[in-house]
């Protein structure tokens, strides 16, 4: 027991301590959820079970999108100028559902208890369905290159409409080249020049949660040199990467990494 005056304040500060760390006082720390547009999302309350008279708040931002009042669950349509309309669901955790999620509901979202005075906040990134690149001929270098080597060949994998993604050639597991793309682009092109050919390149659409890849049949973009002439097509040949972005404007912030790979 406390001795005196001094003792008994230690003695209720720690207790209040101890009080606010079992989640009275203390907001928990921010998590992160990510999902491809169009699939479901849950968002967990973190309350096992809603207590008789606990209200329940759901926040987009600032925007009351849902709500649990007398074990009674109710979404706001109007609210966040009607983006979440028909798409939100309250289980009996108070834990809130998105229904066919779009990269607009990407933001922070709130969950609030009236008796607990908990809050839960989740930080929700939903990305765009990935397009499959497309491998084509850059016809125009490779007319023009035809006439000194035959076995040269350039290539260029595209992708458009994409945002926060990136694009990369692959060798095999290796990545040959890349560049990142930040905001919108109508049109992202990675080109690709080489002196040897062969089924091992691919090409790599990818976010943090998926990708989409296309691989090469240089039997109908490129020539291939025969058996006996790869040593002649291929020997001693540092293969050359450039690069090109089309987009609808330059952006500092789009990063390109570059490789080589020596063929001996």
């Amino acid at each position: 027991m406390p001795k005196n005056i001094n003792d008994m304040d230690m003695f209720i500060f720690v207790c209040l301590c101890l009080w606010s760390l079992n989640g009275v006082f203390v907001a928990d720390a921010v998590k992160s959820e990510s999902v491809t547009e169009g699939e479901s999302v849950s968002l967990n309350s973190s309350v096992t079970q809603i207590q008789t008279h606990e209200d329940i708040e759901w926040k987009f931002g600032d925007f009351l999108i849902a709500s649990v009042k007398n074990n009674k669950s109710k979404s706001y349509d109007g609210s966040a100028a009607g983006r979440f309309r028909g798409r939100l669901k309250l289980d009996q955790t108070g834990s809130l559902t998105i229904i066919n999620s779009r990269t607009t509901d990407s933001g922070l979202y709130t969950v609030s208890s009236s008796s607990r005075d908990t809050i839960n906040t989740i930080n929700l990134t939903v990305y765009a369905r990935l397009p499959v690149p497309v491998i084509s001929s850059n016809s125009s270098q490779n007319s023009s290159s035809s006439s000194s080597s035959s076995s040269s060949c350039s290539l260029v994998c595209s992708a458009v409409n994409v945002s926060h993604v990136t694009l990369s050639w692959f060798k095999g597991n290796s990545v040959f080249s890349s560049i990142r793309v930040s905001d919108l682009s109508s049109r992202s092109d990675l080109l690709l020049h080489l002196e040897c050919v062969d089924d091992s390149y691919s090409c790599v659409l990818n976010n943090p949660i998926r990708n989409q890849t296309q691989h090469l049949n240089n039997t109908q973009l490129c020539h291939t040199c025969a058996a006996e002439d790869s040593i002649h097509c291929c020997g001693f040949t540092e293969a050359v990467i450039r690069l090109a972005l089309s987009a609808l404007r330059p952006r500092e912030e789009d990063n390109v990494v570059y490789a080589g790979v020596s063929r001996r």
